[in-house]
């Protein structure tokens, strides 16, 4: 395949040509065999196929929600190569059983390639250790284990974990959310919920975890990723410890880095309305700052979706009874070409270590986030930044419809996406 006409992180035009699964050569005015394939990438710009570290693809046990083939094609279709499959599955993924099922599923549908996320703990239940090391063991090769949807709370239980996972160079993903601290929490704590009079969500609910489990970490020596971070203190507290040296990294979720909690008051759908009630909440313009420059310097070292489809039921209800989450696989890179790259914070190079290659990096996938070069697998994921397109989820490939862009503009296309040279998109459309 010879794919024309393509901008390497916004450069000078060039060709790229793919053989068996390879990049094999990128220069001008390449050129084929009579029958090789012919893409024209209209000037697009290539990225490395994107890698998601914090994706909800809900089988097994919630496919009204989403399912693996469901929740990759959505992938694909935002640029994504790879996806992070979270645990808080039905069963939950506490077992080489489970996450082997999840990732056969992602190479039985072939549109990305899934690597299970295991569980910290049996059933979530931040009681006891799950079978972390068989998952580690499986085929999966499972190297990132979370509690997501639940924090470990239990600092012994954590300081074990992070103990266990040096084994076999794992890491754990906290979600960072003192529970006593937000119980019955509806949204950010601050004005808005004091006028809604909605239950606020402090800050130092995310800012105490974090800074116990980064002491943790470098107690014991292992590796901490912060889940989708939210608050400005966050930043401090994860900035001061990489000065330290510790292995620490964190993402951000494109949602926070532009939406501020001022919607739940005051949006074009009106108040209350549950489009908008996620975990953690979404946080002040203060905030939305703080997580753009951190995104910037580095101190973020991750844009992660933290896609959670819901179905119709469960969204559109009263705001107490709603679920928390948002889609987010489609949207997310003209959300971070809004937030990042128009507004200068970062060029397209930046964006492809946050969405790529520190995300493969940090989950050990050593097949995905490569540079685009001679002898990388062909991952690339072609895009256009000059297009304009009005968010209509019903056009979705995702199983749910629950994103908080609806009826909204936003920049930027996604042209092809090609999975080790295969195109699972193309022309915006999936293959």
């Amino acid at each position: 395949m010879i794919i024309k006409n393509v901008r390497v992180l916004g450069g000078e035009p060039v060709d790229i040509r793919v053989e068996d699964g390879l990049i094999a050569e990128i220069g001008p005015g390449l050129t084929g065999g009579a029958g090789d394939e012919v893409v024209d990438g209209g000037g697009a710009i290539a990225l490395p196929g994107l890698v998601d570290l914090h994706t909800h693809l809900r089988e097994p046990g919630r496919e009204d929600a989403e399912t693996v083939l469901t929740g990759t094609q959505a992938a694909a279709r935002g640029g994504y190569t790879a996806v992070h499959a979270m645990a808080n599955t039905s069963p939950v993924a506490d077992t080489a059983g489970v996450v082997e099922q999840v990732w056969r599923l992602g190479r039985e549908h072939g549109h990305c390639d899934v690597q299970p996320v295991g569980a910290v703990t049996v059933g979530l239940e931040g009681r006891q250790l799950a079978e972390l090391g068989a998952m580690a063991d499986s085929a999966a090769q499972v190297r990132v284990f979370s509690d997501d949807g639940k924090c470990v709370g239990d600092a012994v239980l954590m300081r074990r974990a992070l103990e266990y996972v040096k084994a076999f160079d794992g890491v754990v993903a906290q979600h960072a959310q003192e529970p006593r601290l937000t119980e019955g929490a509806q949204m950010n704590e601050g004005v808005v919920s004091g006028r809604l009079g909605l239950t606020g969500w402090p800050a130092v609910a995310e800012e105490a975890v974090i800074a116990r489990d980064c002491l943790l970490a470098a107690h014991v020596g292992s590796r901490l990723h912060v889940c989708h971070v939210s608050t400005a203190g966050s930043v401090e507290i994860i900035r001061w410890a990489k000065s330290k040296g510790w292995n620490v990294t964190a993402e951000v979720t494109p949602h926070h880095l532009l939406l501020t909690d001022d919607l739940v008051e005051d949006s074009p759908v009106g108040a209350y309305n549950p489009i908008y009630k996620v975990n953690p909440p979404l946080r002040t313009r203060a905030d939305v700052e703080a997580l753009r420059a951190a995104l910037a310097d580095g101190t973020i070292d991750v844009v992660a979706t933290d896609h959670a489809p819901h179905p119709v039921e469960d969204k559109e209800t009263e705001w107490s009874a709603a679920a928390m989450g948002m889609i987010g696989l489609e949207t997310a890179l003209s959300v971070v070409q809004e937030a990042m790259v128009d507004t200068g914070l970062l060029d397209w190079a930046g964006v492809a270590d946050r969405m790529s290659a520190a995300p493969a990096r940090i989950g050990r996938l050593p097949g995905h986030g490569r540079p685009l070069a001679a002898g990388a697998p062909a991952n690339i994921t072609l895009y256009d930044p000059s297009a304009r397109t009005p968010v209509d989820p019903a056009a979705y490939a995702s199983k749910s419809r629950n994103t908080p862009y609806e009826g909204m503009t936003l920049p930027g296309r996604v042209v092809a996406t090609f999975l080790r040279g295969t195109p699972t998109v193309l022309e915006g459309k999936l293959t």
